[in-house]
């Protein structure tokens, strides 16, 4: 969280992470998400999924998605479309589609990676 905060600090407001799965496989969808959390917002074990046990996940999984508090959107680009774009741009699609179907657009984004 403290590069959304220093992103405050410089006066955007409402800021969004964004991040992708899918880049590994030779074939199959990439899949971005964009993600607000409310100020002050904690959620215990809430940091790097891939530390997390497949309870964990589902735990943390349930608190976000039932918190409506919570803005957050999924996109996929299929393999098809990142055989046609490649999957340096499919995965730029995904990002921008997940970011354009949040409710509220961001004025500043955080993208993992």
């Amino acid at each position: 969280m403290k590069h959304e905060s220093e992103a405050k600090k410089q006066g955007w407001r409402f800021v969004v992470g964004i991040d992708e799965a899918g880049r590994g496989p030779l074939a199959g969808p990439v899949v971005a998400g964009a993600v607000h959390l409310p100020a002050r917002f904690r959620c215990p074990g809430l940091n790097d999924s891939k530390k997390l046990s497949p309870t964990q996940r589902d735990h943390l999984y349930e608190q976000l998605t039932t918190d409506r508090r919570v803005m957050w959107a999924v996109a996929v680009v299929e393999a098809q479309e990142i055989d046609e774009l490649n999957i340096l741009v499919a995965t730029h699609t995904a990002m921008r589609r997940a970011v354009a179907a949040l409710a509220i657009p961001p004025d500043f984004a955080l993208i993992d990676g």
